[in-house]
């Protein structure tokens, strides 16, 4: 583990990013954290490589006089043994900040997510927050399906967390340490109820994964863990309230945007007929 700066204050809240290879993306992610407009008191940001075969870690520690500038601290936690979950007990283990942010290596904050997400998780009583995600994709058929996705009530109305999470001490302790699962977002979010989940207006760039075939295998690995939450936590799912896609929105949908909504359907269909050839995780770049 090498600290990279260590202000004498607490800090007051905590980042998180797991990384397994994100070589080409966790510079432009962390530049992003470094760039928040903050006033808060010092931040701790954790990155924990794991199972890297790149430099993944080296350039995660470049950004050293970023967050030095600030007086922030950045901490770079290896691990030689691959795996989200247990590398986000990692980092939890390392934290000393009440609010956490738990952050996705491909994810680009915006300059007002930080601040936002800790005005609304600093109080006692357990918050879960997020910010409002803008989709972003290159190729046709991904921003078409992006179009749709982005339309889903549980995507607009809700607080999904896609890609970024956050949460306050009290919301943290009602659980141990991260499950080996797949869908460690829906695990937490299913931890709150629908009143103890908090959007705030700050937006993050979350990339939809690029063409048909890696659209499937993300979205059946999603279907998966959704799942296995489910099944292996049925306590938990009193506190979905997911809204419904209705009829009348779907037609209208379909009305609207007939190539989007054909490429939305047809993913979420194959990504269901596909189950059984899931092998574990479809990362899908």
């Amino acid at each position: 583990m090498d600290s990279i700066t260590s202000p004498e204050d607490d800090p007051a809240l905590a980042v998180l990013i797991p990384a397994n290879n994100e070589a080409a993306l966790i510079g432009d992610c962390l530049a992003a954290v470094a760039a928040s407009r903050w006033s808060g008191g010092p931040v701790e940001v954790i990155v924990i490589p794991n199972g890297c075969t790149d430099n993944t870690a080296e350039i995660a520690r470049a950004q050293a006089k970023a967050f030095s500038n600030r007086g922030w601290d950045l901490i770079v936690i290896e691990r030689a043994e691959g795996g989200k979950l247990a590398a986000l007990n990692a980092g939890d283990t390392a934290v000393r900040a009440g609010i956490r942010v738990y952050l996705d290596a491909d994810v680009i904050v915006g300059q007002e997510l930080l601040a936002q997400l800790h005005e609304v998780l600093n109080c006692d009583q357990p918050r879960y927050a997020s910010g409002k995600v803008r989709m972003t994709a290159q190729s046709w058929v991904s921003r078409a399906y992006a179009r749709i996705y982005c339309q889903v009530p549980f995507m607009a109305q809700g607080v999904p967390g896609c890609g970024v999470f956050a949460v306050n001490a009290t919301g943290r302790a009602r659980w141990g340490a991260f499950p080996q699962i797949i869908s460690d977002d829906t695990y937490v979010r299913l931890q709150f109820t629908p009143e103890e989940r908090i959007g705030v207006p700050a937006e993050y760039r979350w990339p939809v994964v690029e063409g048909l075939r890696n659209l499937i295998k993300v979205r059946r690995r999603q279907d998966i863990g959704v799942t296995e939450v489910a099944t292996r936590f049925p306590e938990l799912q009193k506190n979905e309230g997911k809204p419904a896609l209705s009829t009348a929105e779907k037609l209208r949908m379909a009305a609207k945007d007939p190539v989007g909504f054909t490429i939305y359907t047809s993913v979420s269909l194959l990504g269901k007929l596909t189950r059984r050839q899931s092998a574990g995780w479809d990362r899908g770049r």
